[in-house]
């Protein structure tokens, strides 16, 4: 996501359970909405049981209604396939074996945001496919064990560049991870490759932000749909994948907000 600049934040421990609070409720609709990640399935009919069940807990889903340069985004959800990036748009496409698919949802619980995102294989997928995949959700994990309290941010990104050169990858850099907290989207950027300001700027404990490492197979360049404003595709339409977390950096290390119950955990492998 592109960071509209806004001041950064360290939460106290009452708002870190806030946080808390909203990140189990969003890693809570990625399990509800995962038996249905499957062939024959669109990706519209995803987005409804998404949007239906935050709004039935009296949640918001952060993504409808976001501003953009064109509109705002449509949808509760971004669902984005193969060779797109990310913020695809939800609607008719029907997901067919062979497809990957990242789902990332949001959602404002009392006014906090728990933001992540998932990559699902749809059947018998390409090898390469499975690459891709198993590379972005690798370099995620290998980017939360370099950080520790005042490591500087460009740890994440230097992690995640050694991951995806393991297998020839690009790493895109234009889309970034974000602070987050009673804003959707504020400072600190969190770029996935390493850059001057993120070497000098570093991870305090109270702070909250996400690692969303976009891998492509082939070139790390993007190309914005100018029809809707919102969709991104890899420049030589190679597959992309993509995993999320929002993380707390404690004073004892990084904690993971947004585990689920039922998604890969730490050190899975894609079959």
């Amino acid at each position: 996501m592109l960071i509209r600049r806004r001041r950064r934040l360290k939460l106290n421990e009452q708002e870190r359970d806030q946080m808390r609070t909203a990140c189990r409720f969003n890693a809570e609709v990625l399990d509800v909405v995962r038996p249905h990640v499957k062939a024959g399935v669109t990706t519209g009919e995803l987005d409804s049981i998404i949007h239906d069940y935050t709004l039935s807990h009296g949640h918001v889903p952060a993504c409808l209604g976001y501003p953009g340069e064109k509109s705002p985004y449509p949808k509760s959800s971004c669902i984005s396939v193969n060779e797109v990036i990310c913020h695809g748009i939800p609607g008719d496409y029907v997901l067919k074996e062979g497809d990957i698919a990242n789902v990332d949802l949001t959602s404002i619980v009392d006014g906090w945001h728990g933001d992540q995102s998932e990559t699902f294989l749809i059947g018998n997928v390409s090898e390469e496919a499975r690459n891709v995949t198993q590379c972005a959700f690798d370099s995620l994990y290998a980017a939360i064990d370099s950080i520790q309290p005042g490591s500087p941010i460009s740890n994440i990104g230097s992690v995640i560049v050694k991951e995806a050169k393991k297998y020839g990858f690009g790493v895109v850099e234009k889309y970034v991870g974000h602070g987050i907290g009673q804003k959707f989207h504020q400072l600190p950027n969190i770029p996935h490759v390493p850059n001057r300001e993120a070497k000098r700027q570093k991870l305090e404990p109270g702070l909250c932000f996400t690692i969303e490492p976009m891998i492509n197979v082939g070139t790390a360049n993007s190309d914005l749909d100018n029809g809707d404003g919102w969709t991104v595709r890899t420049t030589d339409r190679k597959l992309s994948a993509q995993f999320e977390h929002t993380i707390l950096m404690t004073e004892s290390g990084p904690e993971i907000m947004t585990l689920t119950k039922s998604g890969p955990t730490k050190g899975h492998k894609f079959q």
